[in-house]
């Protein structure tokens, strides 16, 4: 998701263990992409020597082949691999992803549990899109010691990211680390060794962050993404070389034909990957392919994955939902974006990881042998741009209505992450693209335009109105929080109190965020409201006041006749309460039967004692309606949830902090309904 990264300096320290002293190691100027190569696609291009003297700056020894089969270290079994597989190492990266067992994540949605090679499990680290798909593969090469190089271009030239340190052509870059003088690597040690000392720690690479917002990691208590690191490496030095891949490279440099190459649809595996480019800068994503099966007749079911910014686990699509995201014109198709730029030029699509090889004696980024003929040259705009409409016929054909349920989990999810990162213009831009895929298959769904919007738009699609980024400053703060959600909405519920109007877009105003700061202190929750800040470089960190994006739905007050998306369902006597500011209290013990209007949320607060839990159930009519139930914490974390398709909905949580909690109601797809809230605090 985010962009190439502008920063001056970034500290660490030397390796635990070691009394090499503390140094600052850093990057001064932007990292960008390569220059396409025009008709040679970037194929072959040699990079540096091999035989460079690079004792210094060395991560891993690259001592095996992507394309082994038959060597000692290629015939062990492994994570996903009997003993003689007969798999290569790129084969073996494929079966080792598509293993990875698929597990609830910590907000709720299907994620996956890594594994390693000494047996550890861990749950999948939050990061965003193009830095999960950065992890995994280097993590792989480092464990495995096989040749890796991803390349880029400063104001030196070409440089180059690799099992060799951070080089160009002729040397070390800039003040980047001396990697093997700096840090340990234990990848020696024994089974027995580690049963008997422990995994050892870097207490550095323990304390490395990832830029650009928050990192916190929830399977290893909150903390940053280096410690991650440090419990999946015994090579210290690539959880530290990683870090700088995380920092300084995104969606941008996968996309690179550098690094990655076009692909025909019908080659794809897991471990490659789904670029969405929709702008020449800002905002893209970068998904992973967990799952291909191939059919006996041809046909295709594909499954992805995708972390996000504000980074999260990454999330794992069903096979509707994933084959509406190859579909999209901004993975390369024939269409044009805001701007007026094809998608084609802004280099989108399906990619397969390049392979280093030594060619020559240079370390060079191609393809594995067997795959040439699945490559298809960056310069065939008339393949590259055939491809989204190959996959619509590739992979297995869905109902309407299955695409349908698809979309509205897409526009879910994109709503969900809104309501904990208000800013976030990715999660904006991803519901409305579902939205117009739900468009287009109205008069299959036998319906119009106007009725999808009067029948699921809501209240937040408004106020979270997309915006064009390169116009945006809201586009670059990553760290705004669910509690300014909760204000914001608050502010635009109480805007609808006496008459319908036009809400007001969440963004930058002539003013800043005063509106909603001041909001805030109405509230008294003044503290809660965050400053902007600059989480990501952000050339228009200036502008006057945000651009909101041409509008694509039905005006708010055109909704359902006027209502606003109301309709005809009358308020109950808990009105209102439609965001965590206004909940109503209620107590251990007590049910209430209350009703939800279409398109509409209601919430409930609970107190809690240190140590307490909660028991809440909501009962109704599912066949009238598919309501859902959500226990939020203090500070608006989901704590639980609650989506089946039965008459009662449960959620639950023991061992709670003391402080007040929220129990949130609403409709599958904004529908509504009467029902029944009982509440016990245990």
């Amino acid at each position: 998701m985010r962009r190439s990264l502008l920063i001056a300096v970034l500290t660490m320290a030397a390796a635990c263990g070691g009394q090499i002293p503390a140094e600052d190691f850093g990057i001064e100027g932007p990292i960008e992409p390569t220059e396409p190569m025009g008709k040679e696609d970037n194929a072959g291009r040699p990079g540096p020597l091999v035989a460079t003297n690079t004792t210094a700056t060395q991560v891993w020894t690259a001592k095996n082949k992507w394309e082994d089969r038959d060597t000692p270290d290629a015939k062990k079994a492994g994570l996903a691999w009997g003993e003689n597989s007969g798999l290569t190492w790129d084969e073996k990266f494929s079966a080792w992803l598509e293993s990875l067992p698929i597990v609830p994540g910590t907000d709720g949605y299907p994620t996956f549990q890594l594994t390693t090679p000494w047996g550890k499990t861990m749950p999948a680290p939050v990061l965003e899109c193009a830095e999960s798909q950065m992890f995994l593969r280097a993590t792989f090469a480092a464990w495995y010691q096989l040749p890796f190089m991803l390349e880029t271009a400063a104001r030196e030239g070409r440089v180059y990211f690799g099992h060799f340190g951070i080089r160009t052509a002729t040397g070390k870059f800039q003040n980047t680390p001396n990697f093997a003088q700096a840090y340990k690597d234990y990848s020696t040690m024994t089974a027995a060794e580690l049963a008997s000392r422990g995994w050892p720690k870097d207490a550095a690479l323990r304390a490395r962050a990832a830029a650009g917002g928050d990192d916190s990691q929830p399977a290893i208590n909150e903390a940053h993404i280096g410690a991650y690191l440090d419990e999946v490496h015994l090579n210290k030095r690539a959880g530290h070389f990683i870090i700088f891949l995380l920092n300084y490279l995104g969606s941008m440099n996968l996309a690179d034909t550098a690094n990655t190459y076009n692909l025909k649809p019908e080659a794809i595996h897991a471990g490659d990957l789904l670029i969405h480019r929709w702008q020449k800068s800002g905002i893209g994503d970068a998904k992973m392919l967990k799952h291909v099966t191939k059919a006996e007749n041809g046909t295709l079911q594909a499954r992805l994955m995708s972390g996000s910014m504000p980074r999260r686990q990454p999330k794992i699509y069903d096979e509707n939902a994933s084959k509406s995201y190859f579909q999209e014109e901004d993975t390369g198709g024939p269409g044009t974006n805001f701007d007026g730029d094809s998608y084609y030029s802004l280099g989108g699509g399906v990619k397969r990881w390049r392979v280093t090889k030594n060619i020559g004696g240079r370390w060079t980024n191609t393809w594995m042998a067997a795959d040439e003929a699945s490559w298809i040259n960056s310069t065939d705009q008339a393949a590259i741009t055939a491809r989204p409409a190959q996959f619509g016929q590739l992979l297995e054909e869905v109902s309407p209505a299955e695409k349908k349920d698809a979309l509205l989990r897409q526009i879910e999810d994109a709503r969900a992450h809104l309501l904990r990162y208000p800013a976030s213009c990715a999660a904006r831009e991803r519901r409305e693209r579902a939205f117009t895929e739900l468009y287009a298959i109205a008069g299959e769904l036998g319906t119009t335009r106007a009725r999808i919007d009067a029948e699921y738009r809501r209240l937040e699609d408004y106020v979270f109105a997309p915006l064009v980024y390169t116009q945006s400053k809201t586009c670059c703060w990553n760290s705004s929080t669910a509690q300014m959600a909760a204000i914001i909405m608050d502010y635009a519920t109480k805007e609808q109190a006496t008459q319908c109007v036009a809400p007001t877009v969440f963004r930058s105003e002539s003013n800043g965020y005063q509106r909603w700061a001041a909001h805030a202190a109405t509230l008294g929750q003044a503290a809660a409201w965050k400053a902007w800040t600059e989480d990501e470089t952000c050339a228009q960190r200036d502008v006057a006041q945000d651009t909101v994006a041409p509008a694509t739905a039905i005006a708010w007050c055109s909704l359902d006749g006027g209502g606003g998306g109301g309709g005809s369902c009358s308020d109950d006597a808990f009105e209102p309460n439609n965001s965590r500011s206004a909940a109503k209290a209620v107590t251990s013990g007590q049910q209430i039967s209350a009703t939800i209007c279409p398109n509409n949320e209601d919430y409930f607060k609970v107190t809690v004692a240190a140590g307490r839990g909660i028991d809440a159930r909501i009962t109704f009519q599912h066949a009238a309606g598919d309501l859902d139930f959500e226990l939020l914490g203090p500070t608006g974390q989901r704590v639980a949830i609650s989506e089946g398709t039965t008459d009662t909905e449960r959620v639950a949580a023991t061992g709670l902090a003391a402080g007040d909690y929220t129990l949130r109601v609403f409709g599958y797809s904004g529908a509504g309904g009467a029902y029944t809230l009982s509440v016990t605090v245990q």
